[in-house]
């Protein structure tokens, strides 16, 4: 009873898990998407029409292109006159000023009264017509504007702006009006300037609906599609004027799915449709691949992807930031094959492709052209151990786009000459983005705690430090690690499983001999510790050579799947020397067995079994009195025999079909490994 309970909660806790994931993806990815209706439709002029007969769903105008509106726009303009203010009080106060100043120190410069009077004069003829500040006057010269309105009072008079001054040309007045009878330099030497002020202010109010009124005359169409009308049939070429319909058939669609109630109907389109393909991935996993439910990192790499290129596809959509094809999809299933297997990178790479087209313009093109590569790139990239395999995968992916690609266009145009050709720069960029794999790989292993056979090889590579110690240290250990390597890599080969895998846990397996390699046989020359030890105490250091392996493991950052060699290679067997000769040493007592177990646990994985089997039947070997097909058949299935009624391989999912041929593949190697060789003859003299 009480463990049915513990099941229940267990499938509770598993159903709310699920769940949770399955609400988050669902609401962040809705989130991202674009909440306006899209004019699903890509379209160029002198280009063919790829889609099927386009009719008219509702009554729209034609509108004007852009030049034609701004060449009109710009023809009624020559009639605008802004309304400007004068204040008439800047004269009186400029003036009052300049007196003031003329009596304090201006007499000495220009003493003659003729000077004071003259400048007076100007400065209020100036005045008069009016003065523009600096913004004002730059903007009606870039404006190109003729006439002012200017007001006084109630009424309002159209003068030219050539007949008003900037500060430049009310300076210029004030310097050079009558040379003849004033002196230039004395009048320079006043700092006229200083008595220049705007009086004339902008009237933005009056100004803009002036505006208003000239443009409220300008037509923005040019014509009116029915409702039901045909607009457009496939193949048919897009000329100037159905352009046109077309923009305006996209401008009155997209104002229409501004509204509330569009916007409410839009996002609960996207909720299901979401919902749906969310649901069917994790159906999938339900059914094809429940191991990676219990694994939440397993489950945290698939929904991060899945999540990642939707959220991206939707930000560069809604801010038009550059075209979609330069994103890297076929990184999808590249990244899932090389953590997890083919058949979920693929519908991975499915749902998630489906997920970023509702915010595309052509989403069936889209779908089109990722299948293929994605499917380019399972294909190209079934393992990956060296850069340049990346490299070739690639190019394979980015030649699939450019080809499926043409292979689109081609069915829908009439002429070479029609061709596009500014997608296949996309596609190379796209090409070139999927070489970012390489180092993502590297920061998903240490987010997610992955290992990729990238990361394999490097730690298989025996130059690296931990190798080249082991060589020094302990050499014998070396050799049997390196000969285990080549016989577990073979027999990996022959059954289906990893071999990169296991070749590097073989190299690993061992790693705790390093602390105390004289107390193992293969790094012995002559003298044996264990001699003056008791069978417990031998037992222990034996035995101490796992969890001094995953002490090592840890100091240098090794990943988890080769630490699981180093704890199952043994599993939770007995150490059968001294166990057995302690048994024989004291008959009548009744032995604890676990003063002579290895901690375990038992392999869980084939690659594990594997190990095993040809740890134990490789140091056996050494011991045979002779190498003969007989002798190395024997031991073989013997020692491989009492594994399995001991109960090892029970945890883990490899075959009898298997073990027999990871026999078969061990008496091969190893009868090749201890093969006599010819004496040479001596020279006789």
């Amino acid at each position: 009873m009480k463990s049915l309970q513990t099941e229940k909660q267990f499938s509770y806790k598993g159903l709310l898990y699920k769940l949770a994931i399955f609400v988050v993806t669902v609401c962040v990815i809705v989130y991202f998407l674009p909440r306006e209706g899209r004019f699903n439709y890509q379209f160029d002029i002198n280009k063919p029409w790829k889609y099927g007969l386009l009719q008219a769903s509702f009554d729209f105008p034609i509108y004007k292109d852009d030049a034609e509106v701004q060449r009109e726009q710009d023809s009624i303009m020559r009639l605008y006159s802004p309304y400007y203010q004068m204040d008439k009080t800047v004269a009186d106060r400029m003036i009052q000023q300049f007196k003031k100043a003329y009596t304090d120190s201006l007499h000495r410069i220009i003493p003659a009264p003729a000077y004071q009077h003259h400048i007076e004069r100007l400065l209020k003829l100036v005045y008069e017509k009016g003065v523009f500040a600096p913004n004002d006057w730059e903007k009606l010269r870039k404006d190109s504007v003729r006439s002012i309105q200017l007001v006084d009072k109630n009424t309002a008079n159209q003068v030219d702006v050539s007949d008003l001054y900037s500060f430049k040309t009310a300076y210029e007045t004030l310097i050079y009006s009558d040379t003849v009878h004033y002196h230039r330099l004395l009048l320079q030497r006043c700092n006229l300037n200083e008595y220049i002020a705007p009086n004339l202010s902008y009237d933005a109010s009056k100004s803009e609906a002036a505006k208003q009124d000239l443009l409220s005359d300008l037509s923005w169409a040019n014509g009116f599609v029915m409702n039901g009308q045909k607009i457009i049939d496939r193949g048919e070429i897009i000329d100037s004027h159905t352009y046109n319909i077309l923009k305006s058939l996209e401008k009155e669609w997209n104002k229409r799915s501004e509204t509330v109630t569009e916007k409410r109907l839009t996002l609960l389109g996207q909720t299901l449709f979401v919902a749906l393909l969310i649901g069917c991935f994790m159906i999938y996993l339900d059914l094809f691949r429940n191991d990676y439910y219990k694994k939440h990192r397993t489950l945290a790499l698939l929904f991060v992807i899945i999540v990642a290129f939707p959220v991206l596809s939707s930000v560069m959509v809604e801010h038009a930031f550059m075209s979609v094809y330069i994103v890297p999809f076929a990184m999808i299933p590249l990244i899932i094959r090389i953590f997890l297997d083919s058949r979920t990178a693929f519908v991975a790479h499915i749902i998630t492709i489906l997920l970023c087209s509702i915010c595309l313009r052509t989403p069936h093109e889209f779908i089109l052209l990722q299948t293929a590569a994605g499917m380019a790139g399972i294909y190209s990239l079934r393992e990956l151990s060296q850069r340049s395999q990346l490299l070739r995968s690639a190019l394979i992916v980015a030649c699939t786009y450019a080809l499926m690609y043409l292979a689109l266009d081609l069915i829908h145009v009439s002429d070479v000459a029609q061709l596009s050709t500014h997608m296949y720069v996309n596609f190379i960029i796209n090409g070139m983005l999927l070489l970012f794999t390489y180092p993502l790989l590297f920061i998903l292993e240490k987010m997610f705690g992955f290992t990729s056979n990238v990361t394999l090889v490097e730690l298989s590579n025996i130059n690296n430090k931990l190798m080249r110690e082991m060589s020094e240290v302990a050499p014998g250990t070396f050799q049997h690690s390196l000969q285990l390597a080549n016989l577990t890599a073979a027999a990996a080969n022959r059954i289906g499983a990893n071999s990169q895998l296991v070749r590097t846990g073989a190299m690993y397996h061992d790693i705790g001999k390093m602390l105390n390699p004289a107390f193992f046989t293969e790094n012995q020359s002559g003298v044996n510790p264990h001699d003056q030890l008791s069978y417990k105490q031998s037992a222990q250091i034996v035995i101490s050579h796992v969890t001094d392996g995953m002490r090592l493991a840890d100091k240098h950052d090794l990943p988890q799947v080769i630490k699981d060699f180093i704890c199952t290679h043994h599993g939770k067997g007995l150490t059968k020397y001294f166990y057995i000769s302690y048994q024989n040493e004291h008959p009548g007592e009744e032995v604890d067995k676990e003063a002579f177990r290895y901690p375990g646990p038992n392999p869980f994985t084939k690659e594990q079994a594997i190990l095993m089997m040809a740890d134990s039947v490789e140091a056996a070997s050494r011991s045979l009195a002779e190498y003969t097909e007989e002798s190395i058949s024997a031991l073989v299935e013997k020692i491989i025999d009492s594994q399995v009624q001991d109960g090892y391989f029970k945890e883990c999912p490899i075959t009898f079909k298997d073990i027999a041929t990871v026999k078969a593949v061990f008496k091969e190697k190893l009868k090749t490994m201890y093969h006599t060789r010819i004496s040479y003859p001596e020279l006789k003299k």
